[in-house]
Order: C-alpha cells, then structure tokens, then sequence
C-alpha cells in the first residue's frame, strides 16, 4: 500500500471513528485530529498485538476473541489520545459498531499491509 492509500485509510477510519462516537453512547471523541490518532494507536496497538500473538487474537481478528480484543484497544488507547473518553460499555460497544461497519467497509490489518508491501 502506498503512503497514500494508508493516508486515505486512516481518514476513513477516523470519520468511521467519528461516526462511531455520534451512535455509541459513553464512545465520544473530540473531533477529527483526535478520531484520526485513535486510529493511528489502534492500529499500531493491534499491529503490535497481532505480531505477538497472530491474527486470531487482534482487533482485525473474527470471532469472540478479536472482539473483545477490539475492545480492550479501543479501551486503552483513550490514555494515548487526548479528546478522547471511553468506558468498558462504550468500548463493548464501539467495538461491535466497528466491526458492523468493517463487513461494509473491509480494510486489511496494518499488519498484513506491512507484510504485503515488503514480500
């Protein structure tokens, strides 16, 4: 992927991010910049948690374990970015609304793109 295919990627997912923040209650995010780094440290998180663990257990994941992995990302990565307030539920929440909109919208893990671009 180019840096700008991974530009546009991240624009998508912080106005998915914002979306997210309207329709999910105790989910809120400050506005695009904060919506555009949550996505930035949810992907590094789940790039890194993928690359440890593999793709069963990210956020990317299916299943039960990638959504609750999805949601304890989510969760943490409000201590990164600034704007950004989350609770367990609204986490649960947002991580269920993602992973809606990704069967609408599916985007390749930050993982696997890496790989991709490098083999």
């Amino acid at each position: 992927m180019t840096f700008l295919g991974h530009v546009v990627r991240f624009i998508v997912s912080a106005l998915v991010l914002m979306l997210v923040g309207f329709i999910v209650p105790q989910f809120s995010v400050g506005g695009f910049w904060s919506a555009f780094f949550l996505a930035l440290v949810i992907a590094a998180l789940g790039w890194i948690i993928e690359g440890i663990f593999g793709k069963r257990v990210t956020p990317f994941g299916r299943g039960i374990v990638g959504f609750i992995a999805s949601a304890v990302v989510i969760w943490i990565a409000q201590f990164v970015v600034g704007g950004v307030e989350v609770t367990w539920l609204g986490a649960i929440l947002a991580a269920l609304v993602i992973g809606i909109i990704d069967l609408f919208i599916p985007v390749s893990t930050p993982y696997e793109a890496g790989k991709n671009h490098h083999d």
